[in-house]
């Protein structure tokens, strides 16, 4: 399994915007540096948290300052773009990046930026199924696009810029089975996002999800892989659970206060209820927080209900303060990930083989 993170951003009022760019982008340098494999950037216009409106201009910046980690737009709103222009901006971040980029693609999520752009609500998900369909074709590059609708026009369209090789796309899904059943007919990675816990689940739709993208596959006579099902939650790691919670209780609070209420949640008044909230939250497996080895195992126990996937990607929350979500990040790639990577098995075995010699070796010059 891969880790990566999915950098919205969502950062709360009161900090310089400008900063609040600049110090996403160290992050992205600190991420590459951990050995991370993905970083995926969001799109949004309007509510004051999230203030990158462009993904592809703030990865084409963070690709000049990594060398390693992959970088995926998370995602482009593709009601809100005519599908020609995300094509071409795909293809020519792809060659930027040499080929270190995913075009990840949804519906858009906030209602104020469907306002400014006169897009009613209930037309998204059509306008993302007509954009997506123009964009697999454009970039198959195999004949020329002639497409119309009531909302964007193509005449012949052809890419002149082609991708070298396949481009990956992602398409996200959070609380409907459109985003899945979008990815299995077309045999994409599906990006989901884990969903408050439902009564008898532990993370909520995940299941439901991935059951939705493989029915959607068969349909359509594709074929889905789980290692390519990513997979995002919040996670922050520390020494032990409780220092973990006092690390982000107050930005937990302030995030479910000051973001979640435009969605209508209701606020938590104090701290006490913070905590006791944020507690059943990590029972139900719907984040994870604690000690490196209690993050371990609440990843199995995720991969085990939903039957495994292949990238789990940490959504960057600002819960925490900078050093110690730095840190966080730090003990994930260091004393969590690896357990899921692969990268503990051959010094693990090495040392279980050396402490057989050794014992046998002891027991020989005992007997001598």
């Amino acid at each position: 399994m891969g880790f990566g993170a999915f950098l919205s951003p969502l950062h709360p009022l009161g900090e310089d915007p400008a900063l609040s760019l600049w110090r996403d982008l160290e992050l992205a340098e600190w991420l590459d540096r951990l050995g991370y494999d993905e970083l995926w950037v969001g799109e949004h216009h309007s509510a004051g948290w999230g203030t990158v409106s462009s993904p592809e201009l703030f990865l084409a910046t963070a690709a000049e300052r990594t060398r390693h980690i992959r970088l995926g737009t998370g995602v482009v709103s593709l009601p809100y773009h005519h599908p020609f222009m995300v094509a071409s901006r795909a293809v020519q971040l792809g060659h930027l990046t040499r080929g270190r980029f995913t075009l990840g693609v949804g519906a858009g999520s906030i209602p104020s930026d469907m306002h400014f752009l006169g897009i009613d609500p209930a037309d998204t998900r059509r306008r993302t199924a007509e954009s997506l369909d123009v964009i697999m074709r454009l970039l198959e590059g195999s004949e020329p696009v002639t497409h119309r609708t009531d909302w964007f026009e193509l005449r012949d369209a052809r890419l002149q810029l082609r991708p070298r090789g396949a481009l990956p796309v992602a398409v996200s899904s959070a609380t409907s089975p459109f985003g899945m059943r979008l990815a299995g007919q077309y045999g994409i990675s599906p990006l989901s996002f884990g969903m408050p816990p439902r009564p008898g689940s532990q993370i909520g739709d995940l299941v439901g999800q991935w059951q939705h993208a493989q029915e959607s596959a068969e349909e359509h006579g594709r074929t889905l892989d789980r290692a390519d099902w990513r997979v995002t939650l919040a996670v922050h790691v520390s020494e032990s659970r409780g220092r973990a919670l006092d690390e982000i209780v107050e930005g937990w609070q302030r995030y479910r206060n000051g973001y979640w209420s435009l969605v209508g949640a209701p606020p938590v008044h104090s701290r006490a209820d913070a905590v006791k909230a944020l507690e059943e939250a990590i029972d139900r497996r719907g984040v994870i927080v604690g000690s490196p080895e209690e993050c371990v195992e609440a990843i199995r126990d995720i991969q085990e209900i939903t039957g495994g996937f292949g990238h789990l990607l940490v959504t960057v929350m600002d819960w925490a303060d900078r050093e110690p979500m730095k840190r966080s990040f730090e003990y994930l790639a260091r004393f969590v990930a690896p357990h899921f990577t692969g990268a503990l098995k051959g010094v693990t075995d090495s040392y279980d083989w050396t402490s057989e010699q050794a014992a046998r070796a002891l027991a020989a010059m005992r007997q001598q």
